[in-house]
């Protein structure tokens, strides 16, 4: 059972057009709040990214965001809650958010959000962690990723267990026990197409 004092939350710099999901990213801040876990996020004021510290925040929670130099320059940075990190570039903020969290959790976002979750179920995968990772499903948004993953299976990319690599979940109330039940990355995962 995986012990989760830091949480890194995926999610977009836009809230998107369904209200669900809004609320979906407050919600999992409160509960972050409850629960005395710190969250790591993009560092932004914008989009679900910005409810999701505000939540943590009104709740009394510990909030530390990590934003590239240029995005602050764009005013995007969320000064105003929490501790923020900036980093050089995309890439040592994500080598920055991995180091500062005990697992992660994905919410509906663009790109960035997808390349986000995709890189550290690669690197379970690849066995570089063994955090535990959790998609949060809300109205279906993931559909999409499991079906990937289905056809990456089917086109035998990839060994069934690496549906293990990550949990899905319908919203935040379930996030909590995925992470902590997760299992350990299957080392099919990796050897049997070495």
């Amino acid at each position: 059972m995986t012990k989760i004092s830091s949480l890194c939350a995926f999610c977009g710099s836009k809230t998107g057009d369904d209200p669900a999901h809004t609320e979906a990213a407050r919600r999992l801040g409160a509960i972050m709040a409850e629960r005395g876990v710190r969250l790591i996020y993009g560092g932004g004021r914008i989009g679900l990214m910005g409810v999701v510290a505000e939540a943590v925040h009104q709740g009394g929670g510990e909030v530390i965001g990590v934003i590239p130099e240029f995005l602050m320059h764009l005013e995007v940075g969320n000064t105003k809650i929490g501790e923020l990190i900036v980093t050089e570039n995309m890439h040592t903020r994500k080598q920055r958010m991995f180091g500062l969290s005990d697992g992660f959790v994905a919410l509906p976002g663009g790109l960035g959000t997808i390349d986000e979750t995709i890189e550290v179920v690669t690197c379970k995968q690849l066995r570089q962690h063994a955090k535990p990772v959790v998609v949060m499903n809300v109205g279906g948004y993931w559909a999409g990723l499991t079906a990937l993953v289905d056809q990456i299976i089917a086109g035998g990319f990839a060994h069934e267990a690496i549906r293990e690599l990550f949990t899905v979940v319908d919203g935040p109330d379930a996030v909590f026990e995925a992470l902590e039940s997760a299992p350990e990355p299957n080392d099919e995962v990796l050897t049997s197409h070495l």
